[in-house]
């Protein structure tokens, strides 16, 4: 369940997506899927919206990445 601001709206969840270990020698299509992540270098992290989208490319890369969920306010 979501939680409403004051303004009515809800605060929209966010995911925190870090890189932790290297592409090299992965198939290109991970390296795309990295890449359209916003990733580029071991250690670097990217706050990228919570939606099917997105859940859907680290499903893809799970085994290369470390994801938290934030809450934005």
């Amino acid at each position: 369940m979501a939680v409403k601001e004051k303004s009515g709206k809800k605060a929209e969840k966010q995911l925190r997506i870090i890189l932790v270990r290297s592409m090299v020698g992965y198939p290109r299509r991970q390296r795309e899927v990295i890449k359209g992540l916003g990733l580029r270098k071991i250690s670097s992290e990217v706050v990228r919206k919570d939606c099917p989208e997105i859940r859907g490319m680290i499903r893809k890369v799970a085994h290369l990445v470390n994801v938290e969920e934030i809450e934005s306010k």
